[in-house]
Parts: structure tokens; sequence; C-alpha cells
């Protein structure tokens, strides 16, 4: 039977409930939740960096999509990246001319025209058909640096030729000596200024959750994979065959027998930058100094090479300080914000990577999603500066954060 109650007791009747204590918490429950998520499909429509992942999420399929949202065990580690920004806080400073804002950095003698650049991503062209090619277009159209992996699926004089220039170029170091010298020669011979060893998955690493998504893929992965599972995720021992910076040599990698005489060899090898990626401690910091090395990058792989459940803006400071100013230092790992990057150059950093963000943007929309990604963070590195009166880079320093509500 319909009740129809007066205009009075509607009245009564929502008075009554706004004083209950269950509306209340139903209502703010909903209010948490904001408006209803809906996917990008239009860049034009992207209001941040998380707009993306969704989107990717979407055009990918469960094994390319856990390949790269995967972390290592119980991605813990993974989210702690995330976290660590939580427990940094901003200092506004009020008054300051920032009408003109610099995002300019010096990296070894030469302007960056932001601090802002792309780690390597392997295997690109399982997020896109043009892959790497496209993020090499991305990077020059926005004037940032690109770090080609070792296991990218075109090779160093292709992302070249995209590029207009030379990109850095991660190493994974093989197994054997002689194709270490091999691959050196011809990335350095391609023009490239930085070769960045990533020495973070030497001991091995414990993927569940690529493994998980994969496991729920129903398609017929050898349309993608005629030869096997790569050798970027066995170590070695799988056909290179679609590997273009393996032709010529053996697939196997990252030997767990490296020590630091092996940077000693390849600092005497080559005449590009060399530096150290996947540090995250002020030990060994102290030591990559004393060995010649000419930059450090804070890294766990994205929380994808062991789970020490820190994130890397938090080891961030200990590396710095252990460095003292000798070389340069830059980090990757979880950056979403604008005011992320802020932090990291606040703490110290030279400039900032980004990973997952530009690899959503080229799974949903190829180059000009990743050229989307890198505006978006810059204009709020740039909002950041101005309301935290720092008009330039150099003027970011350790007194514009708190830690924790303390100074640093």
């Amino acid at each position: 039977m319909l009740c129809i109650m007066s205009t009075p007791e509607r009245r009564r009747f929502l008075k009554y409930l706004a004083a209950s204590p269950l509306f209340a918490s139903a209502w703010a429950q909903g209010q948490a939740q904001g408006p209803p998520a809906t996917v990008l499909s239009n860049l034009k429509d992207a209001l941040d960096i998380l707009d993306f992942e969704e989107a990717a999420r979407k055009a990918l399929p469960p094994a390319h999509w856990g390949y790269m949202a995967t972390g290592v065990d119980d991605d813990l580690t993974l989210k702690a990246n995330r976290a660590g920004f939580g427990r940094y806080q901003l200092k506004p400073r009020r008054l300051v001319d920032v009408s003109k804002i610099d995002l300019h950095v010096n990296v070894f003698g030469n302007a960056w025209e932001s601090p802002i650049f792309l780690c390597p991503v392997g295997s690109q062209r399982a997020f896109h058909a043009q892959g790497e090619l496209a993020t090499a277009r991305a990077s020059q159209a926005q004037k940032v640096m690109q770090i080609l992996s070792t296991v990218t699926s075109y090779s160093v004089e292709d992302v070249t030729k995209a590029r207009g220039a030379a990109p850095w170029y991660q190493l994974y170091m093989p197994n054997v000596w002689s194709d270490t010298e091999k691959v050196v020669k011809r990335v350095e011979d391609a023009g490239c200024p930085a070769l960045a060893w990533t020495v973070d998955l030497l001991g091995g690493r414990n993927t569940e959750t690529m493994e998980r998504f994969k496991r729920s893929d129903t398609r017929d992965c050898v349309t993608c994979h005629p030869n096997g599972m790569s050798a970027a995720n066995t170590g070695g021992g799988a056909s290179s065959s679609n590997r273009p910076m393996f032709k010529g040599i053996d697939p196997a990698m990252n030997p767990p027998f490296a020590t630091w005489e092996h940077v000693d060899r390849l600092k005497k090898l080559t005449k590009m930058k060399l530096l150290l990626k996947g540090l995250d401690s002020g030990e060994d910091a102290k030591l990559a100094v004393e060995h010649g090395v000419d930059g450090i990058i804070v890294s766990n792989h994205g929380g994808r090479s062991t789970e020490t459940l820190r994130g890397t803006i938090e080891a961030l400071p200990e590396v710095i300080d252990a460095v003292a100013g000798r070389i340069p230092v830059f980090v990757d790992g979880g950056f979403r914000r604008g005011t992320d990057v802020f932090k990291a150059l606040a703490l110290g950093a030279r400039a900032v990577g980004i990973g997952r963000p530009y690899i959503w943007g080229l799974s949903a929309f190829g180059q000009e999603g990743v050229e989307k990604v890198v505006e978006i963070l810059r204009a709020e590195l740039t909002m950041t500066m101005r309301q935290c009166g720092t008009p330039t880079v150099a003027a970011i320093t350790r007194a514009a954060i708190l830690k924790d509500g303390t100074r640093i």
C-alpha cells in the first residue's frame, strides 16, 4: 500500500533522517567515494596521472598488465613507494615572485628542460604496437630524457633515430664478460651518453602478482612469445630472437657473482657516464663514489626487486647524505604527483624518473598518452614550486619540507 506523506510530515521525516547517526555515516561514506569512476577515453578529459591507470588496464591483456603492475612477494614495497610520500609535508612560502618558473636542471654539464625523465621499461611493444619508438618520439616532443631498457623491443639504433638523439641506456649485464663488452661498445657507438647498470636484480626476484595475472590470461601466448618466456624474466636460457639488443650474445644476464670489481671494469671499458641503478643504502652510495661511479639512481625497481618495505623517497636522504654532493643522485619509484617530484628535489635528488605512469599513457593512447602524462606532471610541479615560493629548481631545498611534521 502506497503511503503519501503531507509536506509537514515529509519535513519531519527528513529531519529525523538528518539526525540519525546511521544516515550520517552512510552519507559520509557516499561522499568519500566521490563521483562514479569512469574509464578515460579522451586525453582532454585527463585530470591527473592516475586517470590513465584504469584506461591502461582496460586496454591490456591480463598477462601484459601483470608484467607491468607486479611488485614482489606481497607487493608491500610497491605500496611503500607511494606511502612514503605521506611522511613528508610541504612548507609553502608566500609573497615570493613566482611569475616565472624555471624547471631547468644541469645533468653532467647538459641543461635538461625539466627534472623529469622516463625510466627504462622493457618490452614496450607489449603495451603498444610502436612501443619504445612512440616513447622516444614523446621524449623528443616533451624534451625529457629517455632511458632505454636492455630488454627493449626495438634496437638502440632505431630508438635513437626516432628520438632524434641517443637515449641513456640501462644495462642488464650479460653473464659472460665478452658479451658485456659487445653490448657496451654497440651502445657507445650509437651515441648514448650514459650507461645505467641495474644492480638490484642480481639475486633474483619473486613476482607473484605477474604470475597470477599470467595464469588468468586465456590467450595463446605463442602469438606474442613464439620462443617461450623472454630472457628478461628467466635470467637466461630463453631465445632472444625478439630481443634486438641480445643479437649475437648469450641471453643469460644479471650475474649473481658480480662485485664492485665489475664496476671498475665497466669504468675502464667505456667513456660514457656510468650510473648504478638500484642502490638504496648509504654504505653502497659511499662505495659507488669510491669506485668512480658518475651517478646513482636510487631505485627498488618500482617495488619489483626486494621486499624491503621501504619506499625510495625514504631511502633517498641516506644516499644523498652519503654522497655529500660529490656525484648527482637520481630517484624513481612511486612518483605520481608534482608534489612527489618536489619532495624528492627538496631532499637533494637531481632529477626524478617515472615508469608505470607513462606506460599507462602509452598503453591507452600511444605517443600522445606519454606526452600528456609528462605534461600533467610538469604542470603540477610548476604549480607546487609557485605555491612554495621556489621559482627555480635550485631554490628547492630541505627547508621547503617537513618529515612527520619535523624540520629535516
